[in-house]
Order: C-alpha cells, then structure tokens, then sequence
C-alpha cells in the first residue's frame, strides 16, 4: 500500500513532466554532396517560462545542436560515422534591450576568445527564429562514408543547464521547466538507392 502511494505521488509530476513539450522538429533533410553529408534542419521552440524569465533577468541560456552519423549493426550496437556539434548562447542586454544570439563549433569560441558568429536583435521572437534552423551544415567528410551501406542520421537540439550559473545549475535537477531537448532520427539511403 504504502509503495503504490509512493509510486503515484512520484510518478504523477513525471509523466506530465514527460508529456510536456517544448517544440518540435519540423523539418530535417540529409543530402550526400562530394563535400560530405549536409544537414538541413528547421525546428519549433517553445521556451519554457523559467528559461524565458531567467533571460529577461540577463543570465544567457546555452543551447547545442548535434549530429550524428551512425551505422547500423545487427550483432552490435550502432557504431558512429561522425559526430558534428554547434554551441549557441542566447542573452538578453536589460540596459540596451536587445537580444544576442552567437554560434560557434566549440563551446570555448562562444567566449569570444576564437570564431564565432554573433548576431543582435530588438525582440525575442526574432532572436529564436534566427536560432531554430540549420542550412547546409557539414556533419560528415565524403570519405567517411561508403556509397553502398545505410546510415542513420539522429539530430538533437537541447538546453546545456551545465554552462548556467552554479546555483540554477542545482535548481535545475528533477524540474520539467528546464528540461528543453528536441530529437529526431532520419535514415540515409545508399547513394545508388538515392538515385
């Protein structure tokens, strides 16, 4: 008696936390090029209220989109081609009003230390829509894969709660508002079968 109690009161805010959803991926394309595979992606983001609240208080959120190239094996777990991961940190300025938006290929670069690429905005709207598409982007070289196996694509955009302020780090445990991952896994024909 006393578990099934437990196990309701405990599992009741996880299943809602579960079924919450903060966006969608809407569109994902994968096309094998004599540069390498490019990905194209576009996606929906609702921010969650705690997120939204802790920008307009100027704490940046971090976000990172990855890719990743896997091969799939029968007698062994999927093994990976290529991996391929873009950081972008979205802060909002109090004093000036404007939203930041910067991207790099490493975490290290959106310091302003190496290359990045930084754009600035007036509204928030404007800011996510900059931040929720990829285009032609290079996950994988030419020679990393073989013109007659399959490959799997899986792409993810999530909320990095490691790179937040230590203290909202430790709030962030076990809460759904903070919990912001979008997923989705596409196959990539082989390139005869493509043509």
């Amino acid at each position: 008696m006393f578990a099934m109690a437990l196990a309701l009161a405990g599992g009741m805010p996880g299943s809602a936390a579960a079924a919450q959803q903060h966006g969608e991926i809407t569109d994902m394309r994968v096309e094998r090029t004599p540069e390498g595979l490019l990905l194209s992606a576009a996606w929906r983001l609702d921010l969650p209220s705690l997120v939204e609240t802790a920008l307009y208080q100027g704490i940046a959120m971090h976000f990172v989109a990855e890719a990743q190239v896997l091969r799939p094996r029968w007698y062994w777990s999927d093994r990976m081609v290529a991996r391929a991961t873009r950081y972008l940190r979205l802060s909002y300025q109090p004093l000036t009003r404007r939203w930041r938006l910067v991207q790099a290929s490493s975490a290290q670069d959106l310091t302003g230390l190496g290359m990045a690429l930084g754009q600035s905005f007036d509204e928030l709207p404007e800011a996510l829509a900059a931040m929720q598409r990829l285009a032609r982007w290079k996950i994988a070289e030419a020679d990393e894969l073989d013109d007659e196996r399959m490959y799997e694509v899986s792409f993810q955009f999530r909320l990095d709660t490691s790179q937040l302020p230590r203290p909202l780090q430790f709030g962030t445990l076990g809460k759904p508002g903070w919990a912001v991952a979008l997923a989705r896994r596409v196959e990539l024909p082989p390139a005869e079968a493509a043509q």
